[in-house]
């Protein structure tokens, strides 16, 4: 069954680090353009990081200098290295495919969406 599964969520402090994998399978694995978005209690999901064309990166203006999109294609495998974590990065993160547009952060743009991934941030 094709499928986006994320994992690597947690509790950390703030300052800490955390690694989001998002493993695709069957009809994902072809997708050249990836995403990470969030959402946290009460607000919209928000796009956060996209992979788009193999090397090309886009970032919100929140996380930039502080997470980094990546993919291995060999596994499969989207991730989203977080470091110097802050409370305000406290939400469900979902990876997303199916955007025709490379890089977009748009939550509209994207078709298909994993279950999600609980990242929490204490101060």
């Amino acid at each position: 069954q094709a499928q986006l599964v994320e994992s690597g969520g947690g509790s950390v402090q703030a300052g800490g680090s955390l690694r989001l994998s998002c493993a695709t399978s069957g009809y994902f694995s072809r997708f050249d353009n990836m995403g990470w978005f969030r959402q946290a209690p009460g607000k919209e999901r928000e796009g956060v990081a996209a992979i788009y064309g193999g090397r090309g990166t886009t970032y919100a203006d929140s996380v930039k200098g502080r997470f980094t999109i990546s993919r291995d294609n060999a596994k499969n495998t989207v991730f989203l290295q977080m470091n110097s974590l802050k409370p305000e990065d406290t939400a469900m993160y979902y990876c997303a495919a199916g955007s025709t547009f490379g890089g977009s952060l748009l939550v509209r743009q994207y078709a298909y969406w994993g279950q999600g991934t609980q990242v929490t941030v204490s101060s």
